[in-house]
């Protein structure tokens, strides 16, 4: 078998593209590739793709979607201390290597192969980082299995908490609200009672449904939202537009009217037996309708569909109160100076502590009924 470090995944043929056990559509090479082609990584912004493929006769047989970070935008994974740390020490901390889907906290394989490939693409990340005098290696949000097999090879694990949804054979959204207890009912009646009593009805589309002028309603709304927190989105309207053309089956959007007017949308992404919450935007400011189109009526959608999951994407205590229950999430750190390795590796097991701790007080206050007095 020979590593080859390819320049962006457009140098690797569709069909050489290897499988991965839950890879799922986030590291398949549209999705990818349509992140090289439209800008949103290479060039200036800071996301250099290098894929590691693994080949054997001639066969790509194993592959980590890696690209070399001069920052740490768009990970999900915060590692603010760790580089302030470099540079309090004099050492630079950029360029890292990451195996990520870009902008993408979604659990999923990262090592694409079987056990015997990822270990060699475990062995590579680890050369490629110490030939080049690179800082570290950092896989992100890899499948538990990855991550066990990363540890193995001497890697740091680091937890994290996220907020999934469960369909528990839920006939419709009534039969899953009574699930929870009284006041969280209540609550969530009384926010999506708000987006209505002002007029506000919501159409769902899927796939082919998605008009151009959909796509350009949900990108304006969508950059709109990031330039009212003082940013710019790292996604174009040119790479919706292709993961519309190219993954028509996972694209699901939600888009808000009143008065004949369009104001807001969201889009998820449908894979396997989940819905993945991804992205949202609005034109005018209604109360609650950021609970309406990215919470529930995602929730509606997977009951309807029969989907097992519902992820709300990173962080977010309040998608607790909403149904959603914590998660483990996990990544794996390779830091090539042995005395950073020692500090971060002891900073690590602080953290499980805490993590662990916060977990234990999430679960205490579930959203779902616990006491008779509930009901």
């Amino acid at each position: 078998m020979q590593l080859q470090l390819y320049d962006g995944v457009a140098a690797i043929a569709q069909p050489a593209w290897p499988a991965g056990e839950g890879a799922g559509v986030f590291v398949g090479r549209e999705w990818l590739a349509a992140l090289e082609e439209t800008g949103c990584v290479g060039g200036e912004t800071g996301w250099r793709p290098l894929p590691l493929a693994l080949e054997r006769d001639g066969r790509t047989v194993g592959l980590a979607p890696a690209y070399l970070k001069q920052h740490n935008r768009g990970e999900y994974v915060f590692d603010w201390s760790w580089s302030e740390a470099y540079v309090r020490a004099g050492l630079d901390y950029y360029p890292k290597l990451v195996v990520a889907s870009p902008f993408t906290p979604v659990t999923g394989s990262r090592l694409l192969g079987g056990a015997d490939e990822q270990a060699h693409l475990i062995a590579g990340l680890q050369q490629l980082v110490d030939d080049n005098g690179l800082s570290s290696a950092h896989v992100l949000f890899p499948t538990v299995d990855e991550a066990s097999r990363l540890r193995e090879a001497g890697w740091l694990l680091r937890d994290g908490v996220q907020f999934h949804w469960r369909n528990r054979a839920y006939a419709d959204f009534d039969d899953f609200l009574a699930t929870l207890s009284r006041d969280k009912r209540k609550k969530i009646r009384q926010e999506r009672r708000k987006v209505a009593d002002v007029g506000v009805t919501v159409r769902a589309l899927a796939g082919g449904d998605i008009a151009a002028a959909d796509w350009e309603l949900f990108f304006r709304c969508y950059r709109q939202t990031y330039l009212e927190h003082g940013s710019l989105p790292y996604l174009n309207l040119e790479f919706f537009r292709r993961i519309g053309e190219r993954l028509p089956g996972h694209c699901v959007m939600f888009i808000a009217s009143r008065e004949g007017r369009d104001i807001a949308a969201s889009l998820c992404v449908r894979d396997g037996d989940a819905l993945y919450g991804r992205y949202w935007g609005a034109l005018e400011e209604v109360p609650c309708l950021h609970f309406e189109l990215c919470y529930y009526q995602g929730l509606e959608y997977a009951i309807r569909q029969g989907l097992g999951t519902f992820e709300g994407g990173a962080q977010g205590e309040h998608k607790q109160a909403r149904g959603f229950e914590p998660e483990r999430t996990v990544s794996a750190h390779y830091i090539a100076d042995p005395r950073f390795r020692s500090a971060i590796a002891d900073w690590l097991r602080r953290e499980r502590e805490g993590v662990a701790g916060y977990v234990d007080q999430l679960f205490s206050h579930s959203a779902y009924k616990t006491l008779a007095r509930d009901v």
